[in-house]
């Protein structure tokens, strides 16, 4: 589906058919657009987040199964109509239809027109009937999953991680310092943000709608964008000044910075990640902040580097993304239990590897954003069984609902001196 100007549905359609065709990740689609960047983001994670309660209207409002680009189409043009509550219902219809015009056919056209006016008929009774479903559908989280949760942590508490993820993630500072003059300019902005309850501290939660760049201490490094969960694995790391610590799967960088500040900027960081695109993401964050004293690598976590021997070293490892759902409500969708085999497999070769640089009387702090026990307690679990010259000292998740953050998980294994 190709862009057209001023038309905000083609371009939200596009991103979530090359989701749903190909498993695109829609931030990375995301992060070039500028124009009404919000409303987009809005739109697309919206859609991606109701899929199945939104699929569900579909069926019920259409005479038979659209193809995929109308399909797309449509999921973004209902969870605008009836989620957003849009105050231009009819503009919006009318933006729809345009969308389906410039996808190439009037029958098209007349196709999403007919679903829409019967959606905003029916609003009440679609709504009230998702609502009658079961939880698969309307909650929105698929069936593997929900299965997986209940056996997990029960039914309750199965709902209540549903409910968390389906809540509009808001945008959270974390200020290392001067937290008191960044909300005082902040508040002179009229810009009403809030501490964190997690740790208030350091992390400020703010208003939606507010762009990060344009916001005062931005350039000057003042803060990073990041949820309070990603200091778990780092208070269990425990970096101190003096040391020879690697951060191996690095980027975006939130937490190399939190460990440089912690290392006072002395000793040795080098922060390591496999992507180029990814690193300029993590150079981009130390220029902005001024953390001139990590070194950067382009490595592979799971073959180097073999030349250096660590204090500590972070595995913040490639996972399923189950705790960050809220975030990435993408992933949902990307979960099956062969991807889950496939990182498994990777996690088990990077500790593998990543081990055997640790000095004797060093430590490793493993982690991840996954809620799945194979990913968290049964892989260092396993792992520990293999390698007798590691032990277990400490370890921890984070369970949504409960801690208000970010799901996460993170295990600190010590090699015996």
């Amino acid at each position: 589906m190709q862009s057209a100007d001023g038309n905000i549905q083609i371009q939200a359609a596009a991103i979530v058919e090359a989701q749903l065709e190909k498993g695109l990740f829609p931030d990375r689609l995301l992060d070039s657009v500028r124009e009404q960047h919000g409303l987009l983001l809005e739109l697309v994670y919206g859609a991606i987040r109701w899929r199945a309660s939104l699929e569900w209207m579909i069926r019920e409002l259409a005479p038979r199964p659209p193809a995929l680009r109308l399909r797309a189409l449509l999921l973004t043009g209902l969870y605008r109509l009836l989620y957003m509550n849009s105050a231009k219902p009819y503009f919006v219809v009318s933006e729809c239809v345009d969308a389906a015009r410039a996808a190439g056919a009037e029958k098209a056209a007349r196709f999403v027109n007919a679903v829409l006016r019967n959606a905003l008929r029916r609003r009440r009774e679609l709504l009230s009937g998702v609502a009658r479903q079961k939880p698969e559908i309307r909650l929105s989280c698929p069936e593997d999953l929900f299965r997986r949760w209940t056996d997990q942590w029960g039914r309750e508490d199965a709902v209540r991680l549903c409910k968390w993820n389906n809540r509009r993630a808001r945008t959270v500072l974390c200020i290392p310092a001067a937290m008191d003059s960044i909300r005082a300019a902040l508040e002179k902005r009229k810009i009403a943000a809030v501490p964190h309850p997690f740790d208030p501290q350091h992390f400020l939660v703010l208003p939606p709608g507010c762009p990060v760049r344009d916001l005062p201490g931005y350039h000057d490094g003042n803060f990073t964008v990041q949820d309070p969960a990603t200091t778990l694995a780092v208070s269990l790391l425990n970096p101190q000044p003096g040391e020879k610590i690697l951060d191996a799967c690095s980027a975006p960088g939130g937490k190399a910075l939190m460990i440089a500040g912690a290392m006072r900027r002395t000793g040795s960081l080098t922060a390591m990640d496999l992507y180029p695109e990814r690193l300029d993401r993590l150079k981009e964050n130390m220029n902005r902040t001024g953390a001139d004293f990590i070194r950067v690598l382009q490595g592979d976590a799971k073959m180097s580097p073999r030349d250096d021997a660590f204090d500590g070293i972070l595995l913040d490892v490639p996972c399923s993304n189950t705790g960050v759902i809220r975030r990435r409500p993408d992933a949902k969708w990307r979960f099956s239990e062969k991807r889950l085999r496939e990182l498994c497999r990777t996690q088990r070769m990077i500790l593998d590897h990543q081990a055997e640089l640790v000095k004797p009387g060093g430590r490793i702090v493993y982690s991840t954003c996954s809620l799945e026990p194979e990913e968290n307690t049964l892989m260092v679990n396993h792992w520990l069984a293999a390698h007798p010259d590691f032990r277990l000292d400490e370890s921890r998740l984070l369970f949504p609902p409960d801690s208000g953050t970010d799901g996460a998980f993170a295990a600190r294994l010590v090699r015996n001196s």
